[in-house]
């Protein structure tokens, strides 16, 4: 009885157990960054003092494909700290991925006047404090003005360092973010090691 073909090329084997295992990771690897979570890092400023250059993030992308199963768009929570790609990158130029908070959600108006921001919508027309609706470590006050109502379909986010020119976000030229441009909410900061917290 002759000996199959692999029994008589062991190395031809061992080198197609290689490959076909390469290609498994690729495709695992590329699955679980499209549908299950993504690792980002942070870079400057902008979200001082609750991240800072060169945090390591786990952002959580179940939510939004589970979302996209259902056919409907994700919309976060208001004060969820998100990742989005940048409308405005261009190559070399600009970051292709930004981390910011939520501040207004489709079809509020957002106002920042005297250092504070007021959030109008139909549950709240009086307006009230979006910041009161998170914990956060610094209540520094808030540089700018605004007044505008965030379109349909996406969101409106700053960054925790809101002085000044700290921040480039929906206060300062980046505009609101459309829905389709989040990558998912931030679940867990993985590094520094001894900073490790969830979101």
């Amino acid at each position: 009885m002759e000996a199959s073909f692999f029994t008589r090329h062991p190395v031809l084997k061992d080198a197609l157990n290689i490959i076909v295992f390469i290609i498994l990771v690729i495709i695992g690897t590329s699955f679980i960054n499209a549908f299950v979570f993504r690792s980002f890092n942070v870079l400057g400023p902008s979200m001082e003092e609750t991240l800072h250059t060169g945090d390591r993030l786990l952002v959580n992308r179940l939510p939004v494909t589970w979302a996209q199963l259902q056919g409907k768009a994700y919309v976060p929570e208001r004060g969820q700290v998100i990742v989005f790609e940048n409308p405005r990158y261009t190559a070399n130029t600009e970051e292709q991925f930004i981390v910011k908070r939520v501040i207004g959600l489709p079809g509020e108006r957002v106002v920042l006047e005297n250092g504070q921001f007021t959030v109008y919508n139909d549950d709240n027309p009086n307006g009230f404090d979006p910041d009161s609706t998170f914990e956060d470590e610094t209540r520094a006050p808030i540089s700018g003005a605004v007044n505008t109502v965030v379109p349909d379909s996406e969101l409106f986010v700053v960054g925790d360092n809101r002085v000044d020119n700290h921040s480039f976000d929906s206060r300062s030229g980046l505009g609101t973010i459309p829905l389709y441009d989040v990558v998912g909410p931030v679940g867990v900061r993985i590094f520094p090691f001894n900073q490790i917290r969830g979101f």
